[in-house]
């Protein structure tokens, strides 16, 4: 039997890791960057390497365990989106049970990992699984899935703050809501993409409820994110270094601005790709603070 099935399992390699997005790897990168935000903030600038080391797998098996999960949500409705129909799941090359499989192994790998910090990180890491589970269904009953996607993303925030230093603080929510914040926008940009598509077959989303005034929420909301960053830099007494990444942020949701402002499908998602390059701007402002201390 075993025989039989190491051929199969071997055969589908490629379509698991098309269904995790492996070949797409900017959702672990945008889950990554606030990742490390806290982790460097947290330690004061030296963060245990065993926690970066466990955060950084983490990062990778749950993004990748929502991004099973969110396929198998969507399974039916992903059939009718341009972008979507010859994912693994919906073309039949890999079938709901093994999906549900996957997301079972990438979500105890993480938990294993979870167990090398302590107590408080632990029983944090229940709320991850909780809100990476429950996002996938949010856009069938609410015009804000994006903000469940927010959460989800954004709890690696206090999670980080836990392993390093065993509790939370005022920082560690700020860095949070900016996490969040900032989610929301680059994934309403992310939506633009398929809102033809969504309206058509039932799918909520912020940039359906935005319309018209789509762009005028992504800028309110990205200003709503860098002020809240602007708080944990004042509250951290933070550098110029950190300031300075703040500006490059800046600098770059204005090129956004530019990207989506006429709606072009290709360009939205052009604008959600440089969202990477926010979070790593605001990542080395942060690390060359502490640097320089």
């Amino acid at each position: 039997m075993m025989e039989k099935i190491a051929p199969h399992i071997r055969q589908q390699l490629p379509d698991y890791a098309r269904l995790m997005r492996l070949d797409k790897p900017i959702g672990i990168l945008l889950l990554l960057w606030p990742t490390l935000w806290a982790l460097w903030v947290a330690a004061e600038g030296i963060p245990h390497i065993s926690n970066l080391l466990i955060f950084t797998l983490g990062v990778i098996c749950m993004r990748s365990a929502g991004c099973v999960i969110n396929d198998y949500a969507d399974r039916d409705f992903d059939l009718h989106v341009r972008r979507t129909k010859d994912r693994p799941l919906t073309s039949g090359r890999v079938s709901a049970k093994e999906a549900l499989y996957l997301f079972a192994f990438l979500v105890g790998v993480s938990f294993v990992l979870v167990l090398f910090t302590n107590v408080e990180t632990i029983y944090m890491s229940f709320g991850a699984l909780f809100l990476a589970s429950l996002y996938p269904f949010m856009k069938r009953y609410t015009y804000f899935p994006q903000a469940f996607l927010g959460a989800a993303f954004g709890w690696a925030v206090p999670m980080a703050f836990t392993a390093e230093t065993n509790t939370v603080s005022e920082v560690t929510w700020l860095l949070y809501v900016a996490t969040l914040l900032w989610t929301i926008a680059y994934d309403t940009q992310y939506a633009m993409v398929d809102r033809d598509d969504d309206l058509k077959i039932g799918i909520k989303s912020t940039a359906i409820l935005f319309g018209e005034m789509d762009n005028i929420a992504i800028v309110s909301l990205q200003v709503q994110a860098l002020c809240t960053m602007l708080l944990a830099a004042n509250q951290l007494s933070a550098g110029i270094c950190f300031y300075l990444g703040l500006i490059a942020a800046a600098g770059l949701f204005v090129y956004q601005y530019t990207l989506t402002q006429h709606r072009d499908r290709d360009m939205c998602f052009k604008a959600f790709l440089n969202n990477h390059w926010v979070g790593a701007c605001i990542f080395v402002g942060i690390l060359m603070d502490y640097a320089l201390r």
